[in-house]
C-alpha cells in the first residue's frame, strides 16, 4: 500500500499545512482545490490515516497528521534536491566546487563574492581552501583544487594556465612604537636588516628553499597571516601585509606605513589558475569572472 504513495500527493499534503487551507495550497501549486482536496483524501486512503479533521473553516493537523508532517517535508526536500542535482550535471555543472585562494586575497572581496555564488548556485557545494606561496599552486596541480587563485607565489607551474584577475596594493608596516616607526623619510635598508621581519611561509614543495620578499637578516617565519598581523601589532617585528587587511589599523593607529630604501612591496596581482587539460566548469568559470570583476571595482 505503502509503496503506491505519491510524491505528487505528499507535496500538496505540505503545500496544505503552509498555507492553512485547501484553495490557498492550490494556488500555491496551481491546483484546483478540488484536485487538492481529492490528492489529500488518496494519500490518506494509502496511509490508512487522516491527516486533517475537517471541521471549521479551515482544515487543522491531526496527531497523526503532525506525526507525519515532518517526514513528508524531507521526502519532499529531498526529491527537490535530487532533480537540482539532475539538472545541474545535465547543464554540465561541477557536483561540486573545490577553489583555494590565496591568504592576501582581500577577505571582504570574498565574503562578499562567495555570498553571491551562494545564491547563483544554491545547490552547488563550495569547498574553499586558503592558502600561501606555493601551496596555493600545489592543490591545484595535484587534483584537490580545480582553479585557484594565486598572488604570493609569481612562477606558474608548467602544467597550469593563468589569467590575471586584478592587483592587491600592499604596504610596509610597524607598530607606532617600533624603533622603525620613527624614522623619517625612507629607512636605509642596514637598519631594516637589524630589526625582525616577520615572513609569512608555508610547507609547499615548490617554495622550499625560495625567500621572497624577505629583507632582514632576522627573520620570523609564520604559516598563518592572522598571527603575522597580530604580532606586527605587538610590535614584535616589521613586515609586508595586504592594505585591505591592514586599513583599520593603519586608521586607527594600530600600525604605521614605513618605508625601505628601492623597491617597495609594490603591487601583488592576482591570478586564476587552473590545469591547461581541466578547464573550469561553468561554476568555476563564474566565480572566477566573479573574482576578477569584484577585484577591478575595488582596486
Amino acid at each position: 500500500m505503502l509503496d503506491g504513495l505519491q510524491l505528487d500527493h505528499l507535496r500538496t499534503f505540505v503545500a496544505a499545512v503552509d498555507e492553512g487551507s485547501f484553495s490557498a495550497a492550490g494556488r500555491k501549486i496551481g491546483r484546483a482545490q478540488s484536485v487538492v482536496s481529492q490528492a489529500i483524501a488518496n494519500l490518506e486512503g494509502q496511509l490508512g490515516l487522516s491527516l486533517f479533521e475537517r471541521i471549521g473553516r479551515y482544515p487543522e493537523l491531526t496527531p497523526a497528521g503532525r506525526g507525519l508532517l515532518a517526514s513528508a517535508r524531507q521526502i519532499v526536500r529531498d526529491s527537490d534536491t535530487l532533480k537540482a542535482s539532475a539538472r545541474r550535471l545535465s547543464e554540465g555543472l561541477e557536483p561540486f566546487l573545490s577553489i583555494v585562494i590565496d591568504v592576501m586575497f582581500p577577505q571582504a572581496l570574498l565574503t562578499e563574492v562567495v555570498g553571491d555564488f551562494a545564491v547563483q548556485f544554491p545547490t552547488t557545494p563550495l569547498r574553499l581552501h586558503v592558502e600561501a606561496l606555493g601551496a596555493v599552486a600545489e592543490l591545484v596541480v595535484n587534483g584537490r583544487c580545480s582553479a585557484g587563485v594565486m598572488g604570493t607565489y609569481p612562477l606558474i607551474p608548467p602544467s597550469l594556465t593563468s589569467e590575471r584577475l586584478f592587483a592587491v596594493e600592499m604596504a610596509t608596516v610597524v607598530a607606532p612604537g617600533h624603533p622603525l616607526a620613527r624614522w623619517q623619510g625612507p629607512i636605509p635598508l642596514e637598519l631594516a636588516e637589524a630589526e625582525t621581519q616577520l615572513v609569512l611561509t608555508d610547507r609547499s614543495e615548490l617554495t622550499r628553499g625560495i625567500d621572497l620578499g624577505v629583507q632582514s637578516k632576522n627573520t620570523w617565519r609564520l604559516s598563518d597571516l592572522g598571527a603575522k598581523q597580530s604580532f606586527l601589532v605587538a610590535g614584535l617585528g616589521w613586515g609586508h601585509m595586504p592594505l585591505p587587511m591592514v586599513a583599520s589599523d593603519l586608521a586607527e593607529g594600530r600600525l604605521v606605513q614605513i618605508k625601505l630604501e628601492g623597491p617597495g612591496p609594490g603591487i601583488l596581482p592576482m591570478r586564476a589558475i587552473y590545469k591547461a587539460d581541466a578547464m573550469p566548469g561553468p561554476a568555476g568559470r563564474w566565480l572566477l569572472d566573479r573574482i576578477g570583476a569584484a577585484g577591478s571595482g575595488s582596486s
